[in-house]
């Protein structure tokens, strides 16, 4: 059987713009994402205790 030659490089072009798109964007460590739910978390729960809305 004969090879495919211009299959690879058809189908690893959409791959590299996509990671060249990905590139451009924010980087948030997963550490900061929990941090800052954690705190937000916290924050609700004082606040509701301090205004009487606890459940």
């Amino acid at each position: 059987m004969a090879k495919k030659s211009g299959s690879g490089l058809q189908s690893s072009a959409g791959l590299m713009r996509y990671y060249e798109a990905d590139k451009n964007a924010v980087q948030v460590q997963p550490k900061v994402v929990l941090i800052v739910g954690a705190i937000v978390g916290i924050a609700v729960l004082f606040l509701s205790a301090v205004n009487g809305f606890w459940p």
